[in-house]
């Protein structure tokens, strides 16, 4: 609790100066005491796959509500860090500012990095709204306490929305773009579903295995 409160304070919603080039993603799967963390990279201009890594290691840190950057966040971190290619901007499966200590995953690894990222979340863990229209890239206010604290946004006709928060160094206007630009033919963007997709392979693997 301690280190959320002081990183909360340390977390810069601003604009990015400019479009990404290189867009990535993270995820992470369980098996027994084991953790995977996937992390992809595409182009952003044209959604061009470039890379991904892989780290599998074991759970040092108990599943606890509000606290899972201290149990993905070791092995995540540690795949961003293989990478190649640098990327501009990262999204997570998990929450941004829209967090009740204002501080999820995204944000959390984003002031650690010091890069921007993007909380892209099935969904919701605090806040209020209304449904958004359910039409593609429509969206309404995540609210709380009276502040926007992210974006209810539809990424394809008629599908259930998912929930976009600001991580750090960048805003929800220029999140929203970015998720909604990353999002093909399915709800989840394109670099998110590639991290999930390689997790659970890896997962499956290692399954067979024991």
């Amino acid at each position: 609790k301690n280190v959320q409160e002081e990183l909360r304070h340390k977390v810069n919603i601003s604009p990015l100066s400019k479009q990404p080039r290189y867009i990535a993603a993270a995820d992470a799967a369980f098996i027994d005491d084991k953790i995977i963390a996937a992390v992809c990279v595409y182009k952003y201009q044209g959604l061009e796959y470039l890379e991904h890594e892989i780290v599998v290691r074991k759970i040092t840190f108990p599943y606890i509500p509000g606290y899972l950057t201290f149990r993905e966040g070791p092995a995540i971190v540690e795949a961003i860090k293989k990478l190649k290619t640098i990327p501009d901007v990262i999204i997570f499966d998990g929450q941004g500012i829209a967090h009740p200590k204002g501080l999820g995953i995204a944000s959390h690894i984003g002031v650690l990095l010091d890069m921007p990222t993007i909380g892209c979340a099935k969904s919701r863990l605090t806040g209020t709204f209304k449904e958004p229209g359910q039409r593609k890239g429509q969206w309404s206010r995540l609210m709380r306490n009276g502040k926007t604290i992210g974006a209810v946004l539809r990424t394809r006709d008629n599908v259930r929305p998912v929930f976009v928060s600001a991580g750090h160094k960048i805003d929800l206007k220029t999140s929203v773009d970015i998720i909604v630009h990353c999002t093909g033919d399915y709800r989840i963007p394109l670099p998110q579903r590639c991290a999930d997709m390689i997790a659970k392979s890896v997962k499956k693997d290692l399954g067979k295995r024991v």
